[in-house]
């Protein structure tokens, strides 16, 4: 995500790549050799040079970012999946003096999904099951994908359900009969596949699908630097794409 960043920074009219942070002098040469940009150890220099920040790092990097964002009170998109609670609870945190867009998906197709899924989970209630399936490639440490389960809380949310105690997990082909309520999620690793996730609502009667499917990273750089063109202007606070969109 990185470099699909700086490459898209550097073709915008209205950006401009104020440095990026590393975390190793040998991947500080390698880029800094590639882009010309200024290319450092240094998060704090980084911090300092930019109006507004944009993590896709790992949760390992996060504790430094957000310490360093809190320290000189710039704003944040930050796009890290697989955050604790511990690391939830620090971002939220840091929300009270900065303005912060956190969300597990920045693709702008994934944020209309998110708003469909909310209105049909809140239309048709309990009486339809929910399934929700996703498939990544196979690099992909964590599962299920943090969009999976933004998309699982949206539907608990839309049917006033506690998402941790109606959430069911599976692998893919797994079968059994689910509790009254359950929100089951399926996750499949295969190939180099970006990013492929389905909701399905189903009664006896009759079966609703909405779906997304992602062909090429860009989609999150996209979407991350629409969120950074945006909290720019906001005051201190925690928002998602949902904000940035609606």
């Amino acid at each position: 995500m990185g470099s699909t960043l700086m490459q898209t920074i550097e073709t915008a009219d209205d950006l401009q790549l104020a440095g990026v942070w590393v975390r190793s002098e040998e991947r500080a040469k390698e880029l800094a050799a590639a882009s010309g940009a200024v290319i450092t150890t240094d998060i704090d220099a980084v911090v300092v040079a930019s109006r507004v920040l944009i993590d896709f790092s790992l949760p390992e990097a996060f504790a430094t970012v957000i310490g360093s964002v809190t320290r000189h009170n710039k704003p944040l998109v930050c796009g890290v999946s697989g955050l604790d609670e511990s690391q939830m609870a620090l971002l939220e945190l840091a929300a009270r003096d900065t303005a912060i867009v956190f969300d597990r998906n920045m693709s702008l197709g994934i944020t209309i999904l998110d708003s469909l899924v909310r209105q049909a989970a809140a239309s048709l209630g309990l009486d339809f099951d929910v399934l929700i399936e996703e498939t990544h490639h196979i690099h992909k440490v964590d599962a299920p994908s943090g969009t999976a389960l933004k998309l699982g809380e949206a539907v608990a949310a839309a049917r006033g359900q506690d998402f941790k105690e109606v959430a069911e997990f599976e692998p893919a082909g797994a079968a059994g009969k689910s509790m009254p309520g359950a929100i089951r999620i399926r996750a499949e690793r295969r190939g180099e596949v970006p990013g492929d996730h389905a909701v399905t609502m189903s009664s006896a009667a009759e079966t609703l699908m909405l779906s997304h499917s992602v062909t090429t990273r860009q989609v999150f750089a996209d979407g991350a630097l629409r969120a950074a063109r945006w909290v720019v202007s906001q005051p201190p606070g925690l928002y998602s794409m949902r904000d940035v969109m609606f």
